[in-house]
């Protein structure tokens, strides 16, 4: 099976809708989210609603825990919890009942899906240095063979053995027996990786092959649409350098 996987679109409906067409065109067998629908965009109805309508699996995100209600979000900054709130307000009830419902992983064969770290996974805790990787070396027996997390906005791959942790320096490798994998999906809606092309990544479960991959998106129009509201005009200007 083809999975295709994407985490934090913060409601840029742009570039979701380009990640999903990505996606069809690579004829993916199954779509997963790991979260991050909502925050400092400005489409978080739009968002939920193709988020809904295509993946078999949603994952609890910290933004999406906060708009719902499920977590205390007042030591952010004020520019974001301004975001959550406005969207908190925005969204329609069903997307409002399903952020409340979503879990905070799913377990599908040899994968793991999640937003930050699976060590204290309600911490929402990033995993972006091989430093943090290492931490989960005390969970070994419980790791997947690979555990695919977001909320960092990095593309970052982590090989695990029982002798050390390793960054994976590579846009395509293949799982090797033995080895645990921590994978950082990026991000679809607001890459922080000076890309400022949408991310997502392919995992084929027969051939053991992890690929990330990028794609283009109406830039102009997403920010012109943040412009257009009263969220803080950087979330649109940090989208054209991909920061």
């Amino acid at each position: 099976m083809r999975i295709g996987i994407f985490s934090d679109t913060h409601a840029n409906i742009e570039a979701l809708e380009a990640v999903i067409k990505a996606l069809d065109a690579e004829k993916v067998d199954q779509y997963v989210c790991l979260g991050d629908t909502v925050g400092y965009g400005a489409s978080p109805n739009e968002c939920c609603a193709l988020v809904r309508s295509k993946a078999a699996h949603t994952i609890l995100g910290n933004h999406d825990a906060a708009v719902a209600g499920r977590m205390d979000y007042s030591y952010y900054y004020h520019a974001a919890r301004h975001a959550l709130d406005l969207h908190a307000r925005q969204l329609k009830p069903e997307h409002m009942s399903w952020l409340k419902h979503l879990p905070y992983e799913v377990r599908q064969g040899d994968v793991h899906f999640c937003h930050g770290s699976p060590l204290n996974i309600e911490d929402f805790d990033y995993i972006f240095a091989r430093d943090q990787a290492a931490q989960c070396m005390e969970i070994w027996d419980q790791l997947a063979q690979l555990t695919l997390i977001g909320h960092s906005h990095l593309c970052k791959s982590f090989a695990l053995s029982p002798d050390g942790v390793y960054e994976v320096v590579s846009d395509r490798f293949e799982l090797r027996d033995g080895w645990r994998y921590i994978v950082s999906v990026g991000s679809v809606g607001q890459p922080r990786d000076y890309d400022p092309r949408a991310s997502f990544t392919l995992f084929d479960t027969e051939t053991k092959l992890f690929e990330f991959k990028r794609v283009e998106y109406d830039i102009k129009a997403s920010a012109e649409k943040i412009f257009g509201t009263d969220l803080e005009p950087n979330f649109g200007h940090r989208l054209f350098i991909g920061v």
